[in-house]
């Protein structure tokens, strides 16, 4: 009879433990880290706003508002992310017969903060910009001034994040 009481007792007191243990490991927060994507696209040349997409450590759809200075805070429903990016260096092209304006550039960011869902957020990577464009033509003539009667703008950017 001893020997059944002092099982079960040990067993509730090893429950006990197990799921106190239990317990705390649920609510433990551990830091999420892995490679965050951010995929940007825009058809107008004289805003500076571009609808986003994040993807990878998160996902969420968002609006990216291009600020000076080469900094930028990606808008998300539940937060911000804010960043400071590098001008763009690579080639471009405009073909004066055509009016096709063509620019390749590449980059680098950091994040340099967040708020809500991402605030404590840490990270940097690199960027890719890809612009296609077709200028006006005045006279039959292309035109590097004024605005671009189509233009197509697309960013690619990843690297790794941590979020808190």
């Amino acid at each position: 009879m001893r020997k059944s009481i002092t099982s079960a007792i040990v067993a509730a007191a090893a429950a006990a433990v197990l799921s106190g243990t239990g317990i705390a490991a649920a609510t433990a927060h551990s830091a999420a880290t892995g490679t965050e994507h951010f995929q940007m696209m825009t058809t107008s040349p004289t805003g500076s706003n571009a609808g986003i997409i994040a993807s990878g450590v998160f996902t969420a759809p968002g609006v990216d508002h291009e600020g000076k200075g080469n900094t930028a805070t990606f808008v998300f429903s539940n937060g911000t992310v804010s960043l400071k990016h590098s001008a763009g260096t690579g080639q471009q092209s405009f073909n004066p017969k055509t009016c096709l304006l063509t620019v390749n550039e590449h980059g680098t960011y950091k994040l340099t903060g967040g708020t809500g869902a991402y605030k404590g957020i840490t990270g940097n990577g690199k960027y890719k910009l890809s612009i296609l464009a077709i200028g006006p033509s005045k006279g039959g003539k292309c035109s590097k001034t004024g605005a671009p009667v189509a233009f197509h703008q697309l960013i690619n950017a990843s690297g790794p994040v941590t979020l808190p």
